[in-house]
């Protein structure tokens, strides 16, 4: 049986103010250990944490900062602290923990012993202060059950993490299902309960936020779809594919094909075309559906920069840097 002091907690951060503040605000009510990892913030998260009795760890400036290399250095310093543990919840700087999650979390992590990684329903905290805001709630509206992966709040069995060598640090973006990927090829599961888990604060209320969002969603399909290249599960193909074509090869041809024959730009109504079929696909009922047919279709382009810096990056050899939004 799984008891609370077999429990602890990592949160990751960077310059995340009152957010931090009130992350933390939900996490010390329970009394367990916390190791909060900063990641070069030049505001007064550090200190904060210490105040609230984190231990804080600030993660080496000369090294590329990632929030895969911040998890992994708050794991092992839980583990050097607390080597009882058995559970550990990551979260994100930016989230709220909801209130009863981590006990039924611990209930259902103690009767299936084959379930590795369980995560809850993430909510964006300001839906309606924006389109983009409400988009990434429906994002986090995963199924329940057996799931391929979890987000950046998790909670994960120690024996499971540990067996399989964490997270990729390197990694810069889709760390979280990279490592479900590692964890379901060991013969471990990933589970999606139906219960309220975190709240996240996006804070994404421009065109340019969202655009560097999805760049970055871009570079991370790239990238692990290049680690995984061999895996039967195919992770991340179809979607670096998708992006290929609607961001790269398609606006190319068309503008190439327009040179000799100006009726290519004709092909440009495929777009609006794809729009309206992805629209109809989720009901078309309201205006949000077209909306979010829209950025998804229109999502291709950043998704496709994402992957020409992940090409550039590989082919000189140079470690990526964060893509930040925010």
């Amino acid at each position: 049986m799984i008891t609370v002091n077999d429990v602890a907690i990592v949160v990751i951060g960077r310059n995340e103010g009152q957010r931090l503040v009130e992350c933390l605000q939900s996490i010390i009510i329970h009394a367990m250990p916390v190791v909060y990892v900063d990641s070069g913030s030049c505001d007064s998260s550090v200190d904060y944490a210490a105040r609230c009795g984190a231990h804080v760890i600030q993660l080496d400036p000369y090294l590329p900062y990632t929030a895969a290399r911040a998890r992994n250095e708050g794991f092992l310093a839980l583990r050097s602290l607390h080597p009882q543990v058995r559970l550990i919840q990551f979260i994100d700087g930016d989230c709220i923990l909801a209130p009863g999650w981590l006990e039924a979390a611990k209930t259902f992590l103690s009767a299936r012993r084959d379930v590795a990684v369980v995560c809850g329903r993430r909510r964006e905290r300001h839906p309606d202060a924006s389109l983009y805001n409400r988009l990434c709630d429906l994002e986090w509206d995963t199924p329940i059950g057996e799931a391929t992966a979890c987000g950046g709040d998790a909670l994960v069995r120690t024996e499971a993490f540990e067996a399989v060598g964490g997270f990729r640090s390197t990694l810069i973006a889709g760390e979280e299902p990279e490592l479900c990927l590692r964890l379901r090829l060991k013969g471990w599961l990933v589970w999606r309960l139906d219960s309220e888990m975190t709240s996240h604060d996006a804070a994404i209320g421009e065109l340019r936020q969202w655009w560097s969002r999805s760049v970055r969603c871009g570079y991370g399909y790239a990238n692990v779809a290049w680690l995984h290249r061999n895996s039967k599960y195919g992770i991340w193909r179809r979607e670096t594919l998708r992006a290929l074509i609607w961001g790269g090869i398609m606006p190319a041809v068309i503008c190439i094909g327009a040179i000799a024959y100006p009726a290519t730009l004709l092909t440009a109504l495929i777009y609006p075309a794809q729009i309206g079929r992805v629209a109809i696909r989720a009901g078309a009922r309201s205006r949000l559906a077209w909306q979010r047919a829209t950025l998804l279709t229109l999502g291709k382009f950043p998704e496709f920069e994402g992957i020409l810096r992940f090409l550039w990056y590989t082919a000189r050899r140079r470690a990526a840097t964060l893509i930040e939004y925010k």
